[in-house]
């Protein structure tokens, strides 16, 4: 009971304060008079993948690599059959050619790409640090396209579904200082580092309590726990019939996922990943990319009947990885 306590508690603290942190960090952002856009692609495309990062890399402290690289790999899988797959199924989602062209393009390469590292060599610090360079390289370019053509992108949309879904996240009123933005992004991050921590702690307990490997719980409850945050702003996203948000949403969220959170977690808490995972779900998860990018490729859609299939898909994953 301890266990499923220490998880739950956990899972709250990260979400409300993710949200508590994003909201604080984009008003405060504003104030000091920060293009929209950079706010957009940085600050709330990283905010709402806080609980995917805060709890990987305490896992990795931990020594604790099934729960830390578990969490990357579950969540993207989630995303993309559980996420999109319930955001279809709501509303058909419509693809921009422009998305597929670029994000979900890079969105495959970084996940065929981190497959391959997980299989071949140790997640150490020089190569986090280039997945870091490499999203950060990603983040550049996007802002400089979207600053000439303004047609939007899957990290766009991944900070747009979450201003969708909060209505908090807005502009300041004229006379607010930065004391209140900055002091509610402060309580936010300590509730993040304290929701991680209980997340993690009571995942290990959970695990040893019930004789089930560290990396099955990272794969399952922990990534659909951590990926909260995205599966609320996607299916709000769906319900408000802004299919293409929720698509953004998924592909920009994996990329951070693999890059952002993959890079940091090996930068700080470098480690090898555990063998099941590199052997099995780093593969499937870039066969459900595929999967996936085939999905909104036919039509540019993807059809309810599509996202019936994807999370058919995702039931039949957790049935083959819980004992």
């Amino acid at each position: 009971m301890e266990a499923w306590l220490s998880l739950l508690g956990g899972l709250v603290l990260l979400v409300v304060g993710g949200e508590l942190l994003v909201r604080g960090a984009v008003k405060a952002a504003e104030r000091m008079g920060i293009s929209p856009l950079v706010i957009g692609l940085t600050l709330v495309g990283f905010g709402t993948s806080m609980p995917e990062l805060v709890t990987s890399v305490q896992a990795g402290l931990n020594g604790s690599p099934g729960i830390a690289f578990g969490n990357i790999v579950g969540s993207n899988i989630a995303n993309m059959l559980l996420i999109a797959g319930a955001s279809a199924l709501i509303c058909p989602i419509v693809v921009a050619r422009s998305a597929l062209r670029r994000d979900a393009a890079v969105m495959l390469a970084a996940t065929v790409a981190f497959a391959l590292l997980a299989a071949l060599v140790p997640m150490g610090r020089i190569l986090g640090a280039g997945l870091i360079a490499l999203l950060v390289g990603y983040i550049w370019y996007v802002i400089q396209q979207e600053k000439a053509a303004a047609d939007g992108g899957a990290l766009h949309d991944k900070s747009l579904a979450l201003a969708e879904a909060d209505p908090g996240i807005a502009p300041p009123h004229a006379g607010q200082g930065l004391i209140v933005p900055l002091l509610t992004a402060l309580a936010g991050l300590a509730l993040v580092v304290a929701g991680g921590s209980f997340l993690v702690n009571g995942a290990v307990a959970l695990a040893r309590g019930f004789g089930i490997s560290e990396t099955v719980i990272g794969l399952t409850i922990v990534a659909v726990g951590t990926s909260m945050p995205e599966l609320v702003t996607s299916v709000i996203a769906a319900l408000k019939r802004q299919g293409d948000v929720a698509f953004g949403n998924v592909v920009g969220s994996n990329i951070y996922n693999l890059l952002g959170i993959g890079g940091t977690t090996a930068l700080i808490a470098p480690s090898n990943v555990p063998e099941e995972i590199a052997r099995f779900d780093a593969p499937l998860m870039v066969a459900v990319s595929l999967l996936l990018l085939l999905f909104a490729a036919t039509g540019l859609r993807i059809a309810r009947r599509e996202g019936a299939v994807l999370i058919a898909g995702y039931c039949a994953y957790i049935w083959m990885l819980w004992p």
